[in-house]
């Protein structure tokens, strides 16, 4: 059975991606998906947004700073806030504070998806099915591919 309130973490943040960020994958089907994830002090998600996705980010514990196209402000807990696909659903959480803060995400999990990262100039395309390597699709491509 899975909690949000438990910290017991499936991964501590080790990659350099995470940032130290904790998560905890929540039951999930085909198409419905949703996460646990703590932020440390300091700590920071990656500013991105989905081509296929839909996210609905619930802020549940501390000060959770969410950035937008439109800016930045800091959360209410409890609050609820949905990213559509495409650039008007861009976002990045932020841990500005001295204390952890933690956040709930569900999404519709499509498959192939491609995320796109405005502050890197990158684009990711993934997918749950093996690729014709073998492998999972995981490509990433830069936009700037010069820089």
């Amino acid at each position: 059975m899975s909690n949000i309130w438990s910290d017991e973490w499936e991964s501590l943040g080790e990659t350099e991606w995470e940032g130290g960020t904790r998560s905890t994958r929540l039951p999930r089907g085909d198409v419905l998906g949703a996460s646990v994830y703590e932020l440390p002090p300091g700590g920071r998600s990656t500013y991105h947004f989905h081509h296929g996705s839909e996210e609905i980010l619930v802020a549940l514990r501390g000060r959770l700073t969410l950035r937008t196209p439109e800016g930045e402000r800091e959360l209410e807990v409890g609050e609820v806030v949905h990213f559509p696909s495409g650039p008007a659903g861009a976002h990045e959480q932020l841990n500005k504070s001295g204390e952890p803060v933690r956040y709930f995400v569900v999404s519709n999990r499509v498959s192939p998806e491609v995320v796109e990262y405005p502050d890197t100039r990158q684009i990711t395309a993934q997918g749950r099915h093996a690729s014709q390597t073998g492998e999972p699709l995981w490509l990433i491509h830069p936009l700037d591919p010069d820089s």
